[in-house]
């Protein structure tokens, strides 16, 4: 495994540059004042009635969604519904109303299944817009006033206090509030925005005088100028960004429609050509048109949609009981094609849950000893979580961590007792990058300032002479093993001197205590997870907002990194040729620290544009746009927001990343059996359309063996139960040691066909042919007899059909078993391990009973009951179906083994 490093220029001044803004931010306060022509009283009523008239409301917009009536529309002119209706107005044209209003009713059902798999409502933009309070204080002439949210405008000096919803992208300019930003930046510790000056070149979600549109104040107070309003915000730019990628089909659905267009084209063209050749050989009008219906109907596989829709349900209820809610069913088998996995670190790859791992200190090091305990109670000191009633930490998890570990290194501490003896507090500050307590020391009257934060800044503090240098190489390396490093410096304030009231003053002189490193363990399941992901051929990147070391450390201890590992920061600055060149070119895992939304968006663009198959987690409202673009966008549900898991594919209930390798399992078995329940249904094609081509070819001499209506029960009746129990087949053993399939390989293949179409549709039809003739040459029939209704062989003849009709169901079984396994036998599954299946074949035999012996049911269908003679000789018809193909696979093991060097 290798590791390289990726020294990159600091990124840019924004996620979305300041540029699309009305107003930059970033400059220096008075002059953002004379840009916005506002002052520390605020706006003029009509002033702000007039910039709204400008500016617009300060609300997210949506794009207007396309209507209902238009979705529908799509689904009647699917290609195998337009094949239906060409069949259904050609029964109504040869007076068969009974069959068309049959034809329109396939094509209802049909359309409502797929309208109902696909009618998922992109409710992202909606959720966003539930972020934003309702109301909003306002300084409007001079004075305090509560006004919508939504009538806020550049320029407008607001009032924010603990518990607001901040209601546009603001500049503080008095105060100070703690703002949750983890919405935006997945980070889930709160920040310090005030008002100050700036930092040179920092993203504008890290200015520390900036707040935004939908965060929540935690603490505080300030005032603040409204810079950005409505789709100006960043919560607007998210919104934006989300509503311009749509969603493509999946590949099923493009594979689908693709096979749709062949069957129809197939079938109208034989239609055609036989609908002539009927006329030429003498046929009559209505036979001729009877046998065009049938033609089209045999080749339209009508109950394929509804099946592949079923059995898509049953794997998103399977992937709901193992954690994993999929919203859209055609993303099942998009997971099983899935070639990259593009994931977060915190929470997905870690369990979220901060620990204390290791102590440093400047006299011994790493070894225990009261110098440890010492530096575990300083850092607990320096803390302001609570406890609750039972006994929880209650605050940020860093220190909560820290107050967990001190008690773990022999150190407890009573937070009672040390918020009665805090005499001064300064907070987290992001640009120092430290926070101090000034604590009652041992001796009476005595003081202790604690300081903690980020080492670099800590250093900095040190009385001269102690030995940074030491601890600045000992924070590297606690950093490459995956841990966040804090310092904890002290100093002692004599008695009687006062408690300093300014933070510069106490935190200066310092002595370093040591260095504390906190770690968020990696989940225990998910190295396994990796190493299956990389058994099936699937690359894993980390797309993070973390540090790239901690991020790097965590990847390889979890074992990603194969053939190396490539850490890249401030990725947002890549450009695509060198994206080109990290996702597809190399074979590296990478490591994308410090991610924006729109590295997420590049990264999933890219792996695209190049033909892969993309899983994208996220859990916060900035990754929206790319769980949106993702192939599969995955949400994290106990951590994520509402916006990512609307925008999300998959939302997993337990944020675990080995939850998702088991969907893309599942997407593979679903996608195995659905090609499964294709060579089932097409296999009856075959048997279908030799009846009619028997009647034409014989110029009608032969009687037609089949009506259109028995099709129509075989195709909507019998076979769809056994479909959808093949669906529900287990996986087959070495499933995930398979690489991912080429995107462009359709779901039906040349072998498939020639399977369904010759081997199991023909040894099906000449069987059924068989049947056919049998009780027609039993009753004394020759070619050219009449057998219309009221001449003597017209018993004989439903007779017939029936026996056709029953020889299909029941090659529907011997193909169903066959359709199990594609080169395994079938003792190798075991012939009674889908009890679905049995079920289903239990029903067909029902159903088709009912159909023969049930007097409503024949005048219905055109049946007749059968004598035993003739229900013996069907009753061989499964297992010779299922014998000649259980053959055929045997010489193909046996071919593959004799090829096999040294079998």
């Amino acid at each position: 495994m290798t590791d390289r490093a990726d020294s990159r220029p600091t990124p840019e001044r924004t996620a979305a540059s300041t540029k699309e803004l009305p107003f930059d931010p970033s400059e220096p306060l008075p002059r953002l004042r004379r840009e916005l022509a506002t002052g520390p009283d605020g706006l003029s009523a009509r002033e702000a009635a007039r910039r709204l008239a400008v500016h617009g409301p300060n609300e997210v917009r949506r794009k207007v969604r396309s209507s209902f009536v238009h979705e529908l529309v799509g689904q009647l002119v699917h290609p195998l519904a337009l094949l239906l209706w060409a069949a259904a107005g050609l029964a109504f044209v040869a007076d068969l109303a009974v069959l068309g209003w049959a034809i329109l009713a396939v094509i209802a059902v049909n359309a409502a299944f797929a309208l109902l798999q696909e009618r998922q409502a992109e409710r992202a933009v909606e959720t966003l817009a539930r972020y934003l309070p309702e109301h909003a204080l306002a300084v409007r002439d001079g004075q305090p006033r509560v006004v919508e949210a939504r009538d806020l405008v550049p320029g407008d000096l607001i009032l924010l206090e603990e518990g607001d919803k901040v209601p546009a992208d603001a500049h503080v300019t008095e105060g100070g509030v703690e703002v949750d930003l983890s919405m935006l930046t997945g980070e889930s510790v709160p920040v310090e925005r005030i008002a100050s000056a700036g930092i040179l070149g920092a993203p504008l979600l890290e200015e520390p005088n900036l707040v935004f549109s939908g965060t929540t104040c935690a603490g505080g107070q300030a005032r603040a100028i409204v810079f950005a309003t409505g789709n100006h915000t960043e919560l607007g730019r998210i919104a934006a960004l989300s509503q311009r990628t749509r969603r493509e089909a999946s590949p099923l659905e493009r594979q689908v429609k693709r096979v749709a267009w062949l069957i129809a084209g197939v079938a109208t063209g034989i239609g055609v050509v036989f609908l002539a050749l009927g006329v030429a050989v003498g046929l009559p009008v209505t036979d001729s048109l009877t046998f065009a219906i049938g033609l089209l109907v045999a080749n339209v596989p009508e109950g394929l949609l509804p099946t592949i829709t079923l059995a898509l349900a049953v794997g998103v209820r399977a992937l709901a009981r193992r954690g994993a809610l999929v919203k859209r069913l055609s993303a099942v088998e998009t997971l099983g094609s899935t070639s990259v996995i593009c994931t977060d670190k915190t929470g997905t790859l870690t369990r979220n849950s901060m620990r204390l791992r290791a102590l440093w200190t400047v006299d011994h090091g790493s070894e225990p000893g009261p110098w440890a305990e010492e530096l575990a109670r300083a850092g607990a000191l320096c803390t302001t979580v609570t406890r609750e009633a039972d006994g929880e930490l209650h605050g940020d998890p860093t220190e909560a961590a820290l107050v967990a570990g001190a008690a773990d290194h022999g150190a407890p501490l009573d937070l009672r007792l040390r918020d009665a003896g805090r005499r001064a507090l300064f907070r987290f500050d992001p640009r120092l990058r430290l926070m101090s307590v000034v604590q009652d020391g041992e001796a009476k009257g005595s003081k202790l300032i604690v300081v903690k934060g980020a080492p670099e800044a800590v250093l900095d503090r040190l009385l001269p002479g102690t030995a940074a240098d030491s601890a600045r190489a000992a924070a590297e390396d606690l950093a490459r093993d995956g841990m966040r490093v804090l310092a904890v410096a002290v100093r002692d304030v004599p008695s009687g001197a006062e408690v300093p009231s300014h933070r510069q003053d106490a935190e200066s002189g310092l002595t370093l205590l040591g260095l504390v490193g906190l770690y968020d363990p990696p989940r225990s399941e998910v190295a396994e997870a990796v190493r299956r992901c990389h058994e099936a051929g699937i690359r894993v990147h980390v797309v993070t907002g973390d540090n790239g070391a901690t991020a790097a450390a965590v990847a390889r201890e979890v074992g990603i990194g194969v053939p190396g590992l490539y850490v890249v920061a401030a990725s947002e600055a890549l450009g695509d040729d060198e994206l080109d060149r990290l996702l597809v070119e190399g074979d590296d895992e990478i490591v994308f620290a410090r991610s924006s939304p729109e590295t997420k968006l590049k990264v999933a663009d890219t792996l695209r544009e190049h033909g892969r198959i993309v899983a994208m987690t996220g859990d916060g409202v900035n990754d929206a746009p790319a769980l949106h673009r993702a192939h599969i966008g995955v949400a994290m549900g106990r951590s994520g927001t509402d916006v990512a898991r609307e925008a999300a594919t998959m939302v997993l209930t337990d944020d675990d990343f080995a939850t998702i390798v088991t969907a893309v399992e599942a997407g593979r078995r679903v996608y195995d059996n659905v090609r499964k329940f294709i060579v089932y249904i097409f296999a009856h094609a075959t048997p279908e359309i030799v009846p009619f081509l028997v009647f034409a070819l014989s110029a009608g001499t032969v009687p037609l063996p089949l009506t259109v209506l028995q099709i129509l029960a075989i195709d909507l009746g019998t076979e769809t139960l056994p479909a959808l129990a093949l669906g529900r087949e287990r996986s087959e053993p070495g499933i995930m040691q398979r690489p991912p399939r080429p995107r462009h390989q359709s779901v039906i293949s040349r072998d498939m066909l020639i399977r369904s179409w010759g081997y199991l549709g023909l040894t099906s039809a000449v069987l059924v042919m068989a049947g056919y003739f049998y009780v027609l040459w039993r009753a004394g029939w020759q070619p050219g007899d009449p057998t219309g209704t009221g001449s003597p062989l017209h018993e004989a003849y439903v007779t017939a059909t029936t026996a056709t009709f029953a020889g299909i169901v029941t090659c529907q079984i011997g193909t169903a078993f066959a359709a199990r396994t594609d080169h395994a036998a079938l003792r190798d599954i075991g012939v009674f391990s889908n009890p679905l299946l049995l079920a289903g074949i239990a029903f067909e035999l029902t159903f088709t009973a009912a159909l023969v012996y049930a007097p409503p049911l024949q005048h219905l269908f055109g049946t007749a009951a059968l004598p035993l003679d003739v229900v013996l000789l069907v009753a061989t018809f499964p297992v010779l179906v299922w014998g000649t193909d259980e053959l055929r696979r045997a010489r193909r093991r046996r071919q593959r083994m004799s090829a096999v060097p040294g079998s």
